[in-house]
């Protein structure tokens, strides 16, 4: 277990607020749930094709299992970091197809650094999946 223990921050941290965000979308109004549903179909139009209320609910259960993932020891790193690497580069190809978010593609505007800094998550995503310490 002590050899997990660095490990400790990176999901916590990036657990705590996924979960948090997952539990406040499970009572999401339609409006809200559809606001969702047109920024995300900027990057991903298949979504499009869901109902606002069930993008909205797969939106959250999603989010709180990823995050609920994270804080559970016992998920595999490599599950957990595949999870969130695969969630936070989708929230990051969302950021760069949206527009108005970026000021020349990569750089954030001032409505796009609440989705810009993501970028930590890719990073704590990667981090677990790179990690290949070994117990001694």
């Amino acid at each position: 277990m002590s050899a997990a223990l660095h490990r400790l921050p990176l999901r916590a941290t990036s657990g705590a607020f996924i979960l948090n965000s997952g539990i406040g979308k499970l009572a999401l109004d339609a409006e809200s749930a559809a606001g969702l549903q047109a920024m995300a179909s900027n990057a991903f139009p298949q979504v499009k094709e869901l109902k606002p209320e069930e993008f909205g609910k797969l939106l959250a259960v999603a989010e709180t299992a990823l995050g609920a993932a994270l804080l559970l020891p016992f998920v595999p790193r490599v599950v957990a970091g595949l999870g969130l690497t695969a969630f936070s580069g989708g929230l990051l190809w969302m950021y760069h197809k949206t527009p108005g978010l970026t000021v020349d593609g990569v750089r954030p505007s001032p409505e796009g650094i609440g989705i810009a800094k993501d970028v930590f998550l890719l990073g704590i995503g990667l981090a677990l999946l790179l990690d290949n310490r070994r117990k001694k």
